[in-house]
Order: structure tokens, then C-alpha cells, then sequence
């Protein structure tokens, strides 16, 4: 069988398009003609006898294109690794590191060791925000470099570091709590108030009714699927709802019930990669010094 090697600017390029979502986009970002995108994308695709790339709008990577892009952001990151190492960082173009989060660790603790290392290093952070059960998905599919993430298992070809528990409490503001819980939280009572939720695929606020003998369906609901928006809902009286500690206002009052326990890990592409692993790094010690 013949041998094949993946050219690294045709993985580059399928990273591009993947990135900007079209083969117009990605040519301005390479500063190439929509043609040659088109051109550099068949000649792979027919070298790897595999389609990479779904041309919808936007396009979709197959597996196959996962693969390729998974290649193409390795190969970026250990270049910039080895101009770093031989003193030409300097004269490098700034690289994209790519991480997902969800959004409370984002609203909370995830910014501030982003911007320490931005001020120290020459790179650019590209968040993907998702919920903590399915940040993974994007490490698998080679969107992102590194996830915060509740799946302790680690996703293949990566390694994962526990960071700490994010902490959540069922508060309302004091006219809610007043109007709808008047004569305690009971399960009478939680059947009928309105309580926020972050939005479909979010489980806290049910699996806090579940503890309380509720059943979360049937139960009035507002979605806010924005971390700070939710919490300033809940503040607003739109509904009770699952505060992190990090976020709660010092006028909302807590509805009792368990404190819910999130905990959260750190994955990352198993890579020797002295950036990605500055990275984390900080972020550890950031999660060290705020999570329960």
C-alpha cells in the first residue's frame, strides 16, 4: 500500500474552513482565492480517498475532517512551541488556542487566569461555551485543544486533571420567595412556583426538585440560556433557580435542599505542548484557589 502523508497547509487549510465556516471565508482568512480553498480541499480529500468536509452553510466536518483539523491544530501548536524554544517567537504569528467551557465556570473563575496568560503570551483564546457534559464532545471532534468538563474518563488522546467542585444553592428573591413559598418549601408548593431553567439539555434546577420528592415535569419554567442573564433572572424574580456560590447576590435568599456538587475536571489533548500546559497551569491554579 502506497504511503500517504498529509500535507500540513492542506490540514491547515481544512482547519480554515472549518474555523470560518465557509470556503469564502476561509480564503480571506488565507489570503487565497475561494477557488484555491476549493482546490487545495479536493486534492486531500482525493489523496485520503476520505470526503472531509460537508458543504452546507455552514460546512460540517466528517470524521474524517475531524481527524484532519485534530492534525492541522497539533501541528500549529508544537511549531509555536518550537519557535518558542529556539528564540524566534517573536517573529511567529500569534496562535489560536481553541478551549471549551461551560458557561457558570465562565461567568465565575474561567476568565481571569485567560487573561494573565494573554498578557504574558502572544495568543488568542477562541471559546466554545457549552454545557459540562458535553464540552468532551468538542475534544473529540477536534474543535477545541483542552475542555472544562464534568466526564472524569478521559476522551481518547487526552489526559485529564480534576480542578474542583463548582457549588450550587436554590435561591430566589425575597418577593418571590415570599409570594410563593409563604408557607415553606414544600413539594406542594414547588410543584407550582416558576423556577428558571439554563435550557434543554440543563439538569440542575430537575435534579434539585428530584431531592425535594418533585418530579420537574409539569413545573412552570422560564429558559435564559446566558450565565449571567440566568443569575440576574433569579435576582429579577422571574423564577427560583440553582445559583453557583461564586455568582449569588447578596439579596437573594436560599430555599434550603441540597447544595448540588458539580465537579470539574480538566481534559487536554495528551500533546507535550510547553504552551498548552502553561495553560492549564494557570487554570489549575486559578480553580485551586476558588472552587470548592
Amino acid at each position: 500500500m502506497a504511503y500517504v502523508r498529509i500535507d500540513p497547509e492542506l490540514a491547515a487549510t481544512v482547519a480554515a474552513v472549518a474555523d470560518e465556516g465557509t470556503l469564502d471565508a476561509a480564503s480571506r482568512r488565507l489570503l487565497i482565492t475561494p477557488s484555491a480553498v476549493s482546490q487545495r480541499l479536493k486534492a486531500l480529500e482525493q489523496q485520503l480517498g476520505r470526503v472531509l468536509v460537508v458543504r452546507t452553510k455552514p460546512v460540517r466536518l466528517t470524521e474524517a475532517g475531524e481527524a484532519v483539523v485534530r492534525l492541522a491544530r497539533q501541528i500549529a501548536l508544537l511549531e509555536h512551541d518550537a519557535l518558542g524554544g529556539l528564540g524566534l517567537d517573536g517573529d511567529a504569528p500569534r496562535i489560536s488556542i481553541p478551549l471549551a467551557v461551560n458557561a457558570d465556570s465562565m461567568a465565575t473563575w474561567f476568565l481571569p487566569p485567560l487573561a494573565r496568560l494573554s498578557a504574558r503570551h502572544d495568543i488568542d483564546f477562541d471559546l466554545h461555551r457549552d454545557d459540562q457534559n458535553f464540552t468532551a464532545r468538542l475534544l473529540e471532534s477536534g474543535t477545541v485543544m483542552a475542555a472544562v468538563t464534568s466526564e472524569e474518563t478521559p476522551v481518547a488522546g487526552c489526559a485529564v486533571t480534576p480542578l474542583g467542585v463548582l457549588e450550587y444553592r436554590a435561591m430566589a428573591e425575597p418577593a418571590f420567595a415570599r409570594r410563593w413559598f409563604a408557607g415553606g418549601v414544600t413539594t406542594e408548593a414547588l410543584t407550582v412556583a416558576p423556577f428558571v431553567d439554563f435550557d434543554r439539555r440543563d439538569s440542575l434546577q430537575h435534579d434539585w426538585l428530584h431531592a425535594m420528592g418533585v418530579p420537574h415535569q409539569g413545573v412552570p419554567r422560564h429558559y435564559v440560556p446566558a450565565s449571567h442573564d440566568y443569575a440576574l433572572a433569579v435576582e429579577l424574580g422571574l423564577g427560583w433557580g440553582m445559583v453557583p456560590t461564586l455568582q449569588q447576590a447578596p439579596d437573594l435568599v436560599p430555599l434550603g435542599g441540597p447544595t448540588l456538587r458539580v465537579r470539574l475536571h480538566w481534559q487536554q489533548w495528551n500533546l507535550r505542548s510547553a504552551l498548552l500546559d502553561t495553560i492549564a497551569a494557570e487554570v489549575a491554579a486559578e480553580a485551586r484557589r476558588v472552587l470548592a
